[in-house]
């Protein structure tokens, strides 16, 4: 690798609970995407997160059940592009994530992202 090199990751999941992006760029200079990746929900995660879109017993703790959950899928899908791209994790400088849409609602004034 190159040392000039500004290596960052940027993770994001949308309202489309299709599944995971994450992508790999060198903003060193002019930003270049050096790869990227995709890993899909299982239908289990797709059911728990829309049981979060509406109001439920005990969603709290859902909630931070779920959260957990996603850290993980976050970090398996960011092992999978580090994998695919041959980058060790030590020369990534920061990844960001916007988190998981669970509950949108601009009428009230808020939305809820885990993680």
């Amino acid at each position: 690798m190159r040392e000039e090199s500004a290596l960052y990751i940027g993770i994001m999941s949308g309202t489309s609970l299709d599944g995971i992006d994450v992508a790999l760029v060198d903003l060193a200079a002019t930003p270049t995407l050096l790869a990227s990746h995709f890993q899909p929900y299982s239908p289990t995660r797709v059911a728990t997160l829309l049981d979060l879109h509406v109001a439920g017993r005990d969603e709290l703790h859902s909630a931070q059940l779920t959260a957990n959950q996603l850290a993980e899928d976050y970090a398996n899908a960011t092992h999978a592009l580090l994998k695919k791209a041959a980058i060790d994790p030590r020369d990534i400088r920061a990844i960001g994530c916007h988190g998981q849409t669970v509950r949108h609602r601009p009428e009230n004034g808020y939305s809820l992202q885990l993680n």
